[in-house]
């Protein structure tokens, strides 16, 4: 399938969800919704850059928070509406993506990972001490009163943007994969030493990497203020996102766009399964519990498993 058609057919599936399962009395599947499509699309981020180039990534949680915090300013600054946060908050954690990948991409292995790690760290202790964003104290962004298509609450809206959004972000990491680009990444991942000797822009793809990868994130974080009403550095640089958004691609399989998907859908919705019936606490625990036991039994997540399976089937 092309990547137009593919983009074509995930996107309308996409609305149509949206539109279909407003019918859905609970309201607690929109929230419980929500947060499986913001893991969705982390876990797709931090797969073009850590399963693609092979390049680890342990500041998610701080281009999350970039899009979160970019759509809060604009809201205090100009009360801008829930598209524009959206838009800016994409191309800011983009650039900071850009930032990152210039300054840090030379390094290689663990040196790279701490980088990153370190650059979570310098912009946390900077949103904390910025008082326009609400600082230490944490800032309030009031849901519209008027909610479009006639829906009966804003969660209904943030939860087919989060779709819609989530469909956007496979879309663009199925591209990244079927094309030249993900080849290039592909060579990098398994010996950027010999790609640059075989004349692979070792450094361009990287950098480029690195902004697909950081704008996505920054993209799953712009709806976040809106979900909770309310915003606080603990919350936006929250341990969960940089945990999940790694474990989550590791679990589904790394090689492959339905890898981080699939890895989201499931460890998404037993967290939210335990967090219902046992309590929130447990929900780095079973992570933890399942990253041991697929390292272990399945190192190379389910779609490698399955691919291994497929192939010994066909012997």
């Amino acid at each position: 399938m092309s990547n137009k058609i593919f983009a074509a057919v995930t996107i309308a599936v996409a609305l149509v969800l949206a539109a279909v399962t407003q019918l859905i009395p609970n309201e607690y599947f929109f929230s419980a919704a929500y947060t499986v499509l913001l893991f969705v699309i982390l876990a797709t981020a931090w797969n073009i850059l850590g399963g693609y180039t092979g390049y680890v990534n342990f500041g998610s949680a701080a281009f999350f928070a970039i899009g979160a915090y970019t759509t809060v300013f604009l809201y205090n600054a100009f009360k801008a509406p829930l598209a524009v946060g959206i838009v800016a908050g994409t191309l800011v954690a983009g650039l900071a993506g850009l930032g990152l990948g210039y300054l840090t991409l030379r390094l290689r292995g663990v040196f790279f990972a701490i980088a990153s790690l370190a650059l979570a760290v310098v912009l946390y202790i900077f949103v904390v001490n910025w008082d326009y964003v609400g600082g230490a104290r944490g800032a309030y962004v009031i849901q519209p009163r008027e909610i479009p298509f006639g829906l009966p609450r804003y969660i209904h809206l943030i939860y087919a943007v989060q779709l819609v959004m989530a469909a956007f972000a496979l879309v663009v990491a199925r591209a990244i994969e079927k094309s030249t680009l993900g080849r290039g990444l592909a060579a990098i991942r398994d010996d950027e030493l010999a790609a640059e000797c075989s004349g692979v822009p070792t450094l361009k793809l990287k950098i480029f990497s690195t902004m697909a990868s950081c704008a996505l994130m920054g993209m799953a974080g712009t709806t976040f203020p809106y979900y909770l009403s309310y915003i606080e550095p603990s919350s936006a640089f929250s341990l969960s996102y940089a945990v999940n958004s790694i474990a989550m691609p590791l679990i589904g399989g790394m090689m492959s766009w339905m890898g981080p998907l699939i890895g989201a859908v499931l460890l998404g919705s037993v967290q939210q399964l335990v967090q219902v019936t046992v309590s929130s606490a447990w929900n780095l625990l079973i992570v933890g519990v399942l990253l041991v036991l697929f390292v272990t039994l399945a190192p190379n997540g389910i779609m490698g498993w399955v691919d291994a399976w497929r192939r010994r089937k066909g012997r």
